[in-house]
């Protein structure tokens, strides 16, 4: 197939790119590639004629986006707007990744985990315009997949586990990680794995959750990442409250495989994939 990925040179177009290296592979990044501009947009994509398009091009630093709402929402919403539409004209299949941002963070009960078929409630700008994206591909293009994706990380960083292990190789007093917040982290080649199979299974639409199996804290990531790592620098548990941020981090946004698991798909669990990723990307 011809595959076209917006946003192609971030963390996971560039493992996008890698695991996918078997199809025809079009890199849709600025600065030839503008997703706010939708004529110029569909006149590339019309150029090109891709089978599919995997739409990651998006405005993720959460902070940012309180900050910049109009950008959030020009690029999240808007440029996703644009995207749907030119897939629709080319006839092109849509996979357009979204995030766990979308809910609300606060479960009804501990443990939990969002299934597909719970509703939004986004509590940050991020959010907010994420899920305005959503419901502008869903009408536009219903039979496109929304793929939500949460805690990501993967080659080249930039990321949590990235900064993690900087910090951890360093001398100094025990690191302090948020130890109330939960969720799945999840490998860019966790993702592009899902994206390939689903590649293959041309009647899946919808919203697709696809994050690694089973929960954790930022702590629990953090500890087992140093554990990998062989680092001996001590990891202090800490609340919510006593790093406030601009936007308001979810308690707890685990997502649930429901359409995957319907389809007999398994994502790892995710000490298995960080165990694989930090032998490939921290081997000396």
């Amino acid at each position: 197939m011809k595959l076209l990925i917006t946003g192609g040179r971030g963390m996971l177009g560039r493992t996008l790119q890698r695991r996918l290296a078997g199809h025809d592979i079009v890199v849709a990044d600025l600065p030839e590639w503008d997703i706010t501009d939708a004529d110029a947009f569909t006149a590339g994509m019309m150029a090109e004629k891709p089978d599919v398009v995997v739409h990651c091009a998006a405005m993720t630093k959460v902070d940012d986006c309180e900050a910049r709402r109009e950008l959030a929402f020009k690029l999240n919403e808007e440029g996703s707007r644009n995207v749907a539409m030119a897939c629709k004209v080319c006839g092109a299949r849509l996979f357009a990744i979204s995030t766990d941002y979308v809910f609300s963070g606060e479960p009804p009960k501990e443990p939990w985990a969002w299934s597909e078929t719970d509703v939004p409630r986004p509590r940050t700008v991020y959010g907010a315009s994420k899920f305005a994206g959503e419901q502008s591909i869903q009408m536009i293009l219903p039979e496109a997949a929304i793929i939500r994706i949460a805690w990501l990380y993967g080659a080249g960083g930039p990321s949590f586990v990235h900064t993690m292990a900087k910090l951890g190789a360093q001398e100094g007093a025990p690191l302090k990680v948020v130890n109330d917040q939960r969720g799945n982290p999840t490998s860019c080649d966790v993702v592009a794995d899902v994206i390939s199979f689903l590649l293959g299974k041309p009647d899946v639409s919808g919203i697709v959750h696809a994050t690694c199996e089973d929960q954790c804290t930022w702590y629990d990531l953090t500890v087992e990442l140093f554990r990998l790592l062989g680092l001996s620098r001590e990891v202090a548990p800490c609340t919510t409250e006593e790093f406030p941020r601009p936007a308001p981090r979810p308690r707890n946004s685990a997502l649930k495989k429901s359409v995957l698991n319907l389809l007999g798909y398994r994502t790892p669990n995710w000490r298995d994939a960080l165990a694989k990723f930090v032998r490939e990307e921290f081997a000396s």
